[in-house]
């Protein structure tokens, strides 16, 4: 016989399932499981206003996230409610998922050809930059300073779901982002689509405020160790720097994408 509880949630319309890896298996973490999750309450949040996606594969929230879901998407929304642990037991160990998770239907594909080159836009291209946290980092950034869109390369570039989610705090379903296999490539489609090409590597000359003049721009990123590839750096339009008066070797990848995207978004005459 059902619970109380359950019953009142079926009356509501939502589904009640405790064990995340189905009937008569047990509650431990599998390898792999959180691959295509998103966690905590801002990440979640934009996944589900994102009318880029469709409706939720999965989506289980503790009884207080799910009236917040309730309150800001109606009772529309299929939630699974369930505890803290229990959703804790699909997620990486140490999780802070904030009492949310979902698990979204995928992002419709983004083609470099939507990025419209109006005066003053940028786009982000990243090379070689693996790290979960370091991109939603960069993406939270882009967000904010109102990037046109991302281009990551399809190999070498972690998936938009779980810490990087999380790290971009809602940014991944703000930012379109564009998979491609050759970024050399990409830039040269960019370049010929009316965009302008300025690659950030320490050694360039000029300063990153002496390079901009306002013209759409692509800001090319290269991974901390290594900087921008040889090949990457040659098909850009021009190299630039990041002044550093104080005499520090480098910045953080994150931190730089943050510092370039200010200065790019500064108004020129």
């Amino acid at each position: 016989m059902a619970s109380s509880h359950e019953r009142n949630d079926a009356r509501k319309g939502r589904k009640f399932r405790p064990n995340l890896h189905g009937p008569g298996r047990p509650e431990r973490r599998a390898s792999g499981v959180a691959d295509d999750w998103i966690w905590g309450w801002h990440a979640v949040e934009a996944a589900l206003a994102n009318p880029r996606r469709g409706a939720p594969e999965r989506l289980v929230a503790t009884p207080e996230r799910a009236k917040q879901i309730e309150a800001k998407f109606g009772r529309g929304m299929a939630v699974e409610i369930i505890d803290n642990h229990q959703i804790g037991q699909a997620l990486p160990q140490g999780t802070v998922h904030q009492g949310v998770a979902v698990r979204p239907a995928p992002l419709e594909d983004v083609d470099l050809s939507d990025f419209e080159p109006r005066p003053g836009a940028v786009v982000l291209v990243l090379d070689q930059i693996t790290d979960p946290q370091n991109v939603g980092a960069i993406l939270r950034s882009a967000a904010a300073f109102g990037v046109v869109g991302v281009v990551l390369q399809d190999r070498n570039a972690p998936k938009l779901s779980g810490a990087l989610a999380k790290a971009a705090a809602g940014a991944v379903d703000q930012v379109p982002v564009a998979r491609v296999v050759n970024l050399s490539r990409a830039i040269d489609e960019l370049s010929n689509a009316g965009w302008r090409a300025v690659g950030l590597a320490g050694e360039a000359d000029r300063g990153l405020h002496q390079v901009l003049d306002g013209s759409p721009t692509v800001l090319v990123l290269g991974s901390e160790g290594e900087g921008l590839r040889r090949l990457v750096a040659e098909h850009c339009d021009e190299l630039a720097k990041i002044p550093m008066p104080g005499g520090f070797e480098s910045l953080n990848v994150s931190a730089a994408a943050a510092v370039a995207l200010y200065e790019a978004s500064r108004p020129r005459s």
